[in-house]
């Protein structure tokens, strides 16, 4: 299938003129075949969440060209998602619901609610929505995938189901930003094919064209999922707005189930490119020449930090510790279960690497959080980021309630893009997490009051409880103990809890000494709080009946809100 029949398009209300229904050749109570027309750029596809995914098999003269699982509606539209016609092609489709419970397949509501369209254009219209954090068009999203800067743009690839608000047809969504807030949608990376649906991966600008494909091509390395896990490759030769599939994938292949989420990078110190990938609970290093062809080194992971779940997403990174010359190596492993307060998490490793072996300075056993909330998962960073810095985006929700998120038309956010480094405290290292500085240029005008989307700045001088409320008695309460060291959320009365049981909770984080300014990052469905010094990072989703508009402060503290423009 091409890249433009899942191209992100302009998502959440349509304009069509009338069109009569569509009418099916119906095979059998769970068969049916649809000759798709080109009357119209799009056909819509009614959804309807509750029901069994359907499974589309998409034939163009008389060959196989792709295949789509979406749950087509049975008995009630929950909202559309677009397919872009071509002439001549045919849907064949089975269904796996039992006439018993649904009635007969010629009266399912998606024969009478298909349609044909025009236009296909997105609007904010969900009051969750967010505002300034970056969102696809509709559809599911979890991890941030292929993420590099090039010519002033910074490049944000993700996992995303073009056909669903709900995790199913991983293919790579793609868009851009001048400033890390402001996106523009591009034309889909990565599609599935015969290999499988495209897991996570990264990418690289090729500066020296060491791979084959030219200076400066960008050069996508992805997860292909089917029976098993393999490695693959693609490239790009226009700066990243499109991406051709390397004609000899799979290029890594392991006889493990869990083989997954290939992370590239230039090695200067040993001169080399590496890559490190997840492997079940260890993390596998590679090195090559070529970026083609891949020499296993060494493997992490048994007996250190937290293994709970499958550890998934890794990076790994140079960076100067704060307030010395010291350099030290930072391996990032994403694992999911296992997170601080249930459900996945981002955990971190500090120690030295040669471009064969990492090596751990924690005692093992010891586990190092980047974020103690509940929503922030799959962290990985930009690859050439300007001026050395080390830019971090991760997935803003948990795997515990992902696809039950109060959201239709589209499911999940990433964070606001954030600036690693590292501090020592008591004789040990840690990772440092502060906003991204393009988000000082975001704030607006002093406000009197919380909104829909601020920044609540925090100076402290000691014991503090900060409540955000809203007119409706729903609040959020975050409470600082100096003397314990300690700074807690609690969304347990935040608005809408009750889509899951592991939804309302109280996430707790080390502060590694005093806190003295707070920021407080505010969005239609979200509080990002961090200490400015970069040695606290708490993100956790909320879904507020409306949003708040009341802040109450008692202890040593005093606020300013700031609109976020």
């Amino acid at each position: 299938m091409k890249n433009s029949a899942f191209a992100l398009l302009s998502a959440l209300s349509f304009s069509m003129a009338a069109q009569a229904q569509v009418a099916p050749a119906i095979l059998s109570e769970h068969h049916a075949m649809l000759r798709v027309e080109n009357q119209k750029k799009y056909l819509l596809l009614p959804v309807e969440e509750k029901q069994e995914n359907a499974h589309i098999r998409i034939v163009r003269d008389n060959q196989l060209v792709g295949t789509i699982n979406c749950r087509l509606a049975i008995d009630k539209v929950d909202y559309y998602v677009p397919y872009e016609t071509r002439d001549g092609e045919l849907f064949d489709i089975a269904f796996a619901a039992n006439s018993r419970a649904t009635g007969s397949i010629k009266g399912f509501t998606c024969w009478n609610k298909m349609k044909y369209a025009d236009e296909f254009t997105e609007k904010v219209s969900d009051k969750f929505r967010p505002a300034y954090h970056h969102t696809p068009g509709h559809g599911w999203m979890n991890d941030p995938n292929g993420m590099f800067y090039k010519d002033g743009r910074w490049h944000l690839c993700y996992q995303w189901n073009p056909y669903a608000s709900y995790w199913e047809n991983m293919t790579w969504g793609h868009s851009s930003s001048a400033d890390l807030i402001h996106w523009t949608p591009e034309p889909t990376a990565l599609v599935p094919d015969a290999l499988g649906t495209i897991f996570s991966g990264s990418a690289v600008v090729d500066k020296t064209g060491s791979a084959g494909f030219g200076k400066d091509a960008i050069v996508l390395m992805y997860t292909s999922a089917r029976e098993r896990q393999t490695q693959s490759m693609a490239y790009s030769t226009d700066g990243g707005k499109t991406f051709t599939k390397y004609a000899g994938n799979p290029i890594l292949t392991a006889d493990i189930p869990d083989f997954r989420d290939p992370k590239m990078f230039w090695n200067a110190d040993a001169h080399c490119w590496n890559l490190i990938l997840a492997s079940g609970q260890e993390m596998w290093i590679y090195s090559s020449a070529n970026l083609r062809e891949w020499k296993f080194e060494s493997a992490f992971g048994h007996g250190y930090g937290n293994h709970g779940g499958v550890w998934e997403c890794p990076d790994l990174m140079k960076m100067k510790v704060e307030g010395s010359d010291e350099e030290k190596w930072m391996l990032i492993c994403n694992i999911n279960p296992g997170g601080p307060f249930g459900g996945s998490a981002t955990q971190y490793f500090i120690g030295s690497f040669d471009g064969h072996e990492f090596k751990c300075e924690s005692a093992p056993g010891v586990t190092k959080w980047m974020d103690y909330g509940k929503d922030h998962y799959a962290t990985v960073t930009f690859d050439n980021a300007p001026s050395g810095r080390h830019v971090a985006m991760a997935w803003m929700s948990n795997w515990q309630y992902a696809n039950q998120v109060p959201t239709l038309q589209f499911r999940s956010a990433n964070t606001i893009a954030r600036d690693l480094g590292l501090y020592s405290y008591n004789g040990a290292t840690y990772c440092s997490v502060k906003p991204a500085v393009e988000m000082d240029a975001a704030r607006g005008a002093e406000i009197a009051s919380p909104a829909a989307r601020c920044e609540i700045v925090v100076t402290l001088k000691g014991d503090a409880r900060i409540t955000l409320k809203n007119r409706l008695g729903e609040r959020v309460t975050m409470t600082y103990d100096e003397a314990e060291g300690t700074f807690d959320m609690d969304r347990r009365r935040s608005g809408n809890v009750g889509f899951s049981d592991a939804f309302p909770c109280v996430t707790s984080a080390p502060t590694h000494g005093r806190l003295r300014q707070l920021r407080l990052f505010i969005d239609h469905s979200s509080i990002e709080a961090f200490d400015a010094d970069g040695r606290m990072a708490m993100t956790n989703l909320v879904f507020p009946s409306e949003p708040y508009s009341r802040i109450e402060i008692k202890g040593k503290a005093k606020a300013k809100i700031y609109a976020i423009d």
